[in-house]
């Protein structure tokens, strides 16, 4: 059986139609998406989504001590999502005047809660990289991240920092990281 040239026309020109009404429904969709969302740090934009109020700490203007910066953060209904946003905001840095605790390159290699309530943050190796040293900012760096997930997270009691998939002895040289650490609220002020 022959497939006569209008035939073939036809065809082409019906999934052109039902391209196109395709291309224009992804358009309005994502249109919505612009007028009713906010930007992302990507630079694209996001849908409104519920907020939830979050409290991270970083160094304080003298560098001696944690203080909290309230950030509104993107709700989510489990606390592996949860504490990830909470440590990308980390890496992020302060908004208020305050220092920042981790290198802006550092990444998260992975993430994940267990059911006795013990975060695992996996770093990359750039976090021990750009480390500027010194026992206070390392100090720092540590309980910037288990106090923010620690006390933000109700499931969470302790965190463990990893880097690149592996238990390490210390960040910079100074601190004990080898057991998960509970959040120490005496570093806030």
């Amino acid at each position: 059986m022959k497939t006569k040239p209008y035939q073939l026309l036809t065809i082409v020109i019906i999934c052109i139609i039902a391209g196109g009404v395709l291309a224009l429904g992804y358009t309005a969709l994502f249109s919505t998406a612009v007028k009713e969302g906010t930007e992302s740090r990507s630079g694209g934009f996001l849908p409104n989504l519920a907020k939830v109020k979050a409290h991270l700490y970083f160094a304080n203007k003298d560098g001696q001590s944690l203080k909290a910066e309230e950030r509104s953060l993107v709700r989510h209904d489990n606390a592996v999502e949860h504490a990830r946003s909470i440590v990308d905001a980390l890496i992020e840095g302060p908004r208020s005047g305050l220092l920042p605790t981790l290198p802006a390159e550092t990444s998260v290699l992975s993430l994940y809660v267990t059911e006795d309530g013990i975060a695992f943050v996996d770093f990359d190796r750039i976090i021990r990289e750009k480390h500027p040293g010194g026992t206070l900012s390392e100090l720092f760096t540590v309980f910037s991240v288990v106090n923010s997930i620690s006390l933000n997270v109700p499931e969470v009691e302790a965190t463990k920092i990893l880097i690149e998939g592996r238990e390490v002895k210390t960040l910079a040289g100074h601190i004990d990281i080898r057991f998960p650490l509970r959040p120490d609220i005496l570093m806030i002020k």
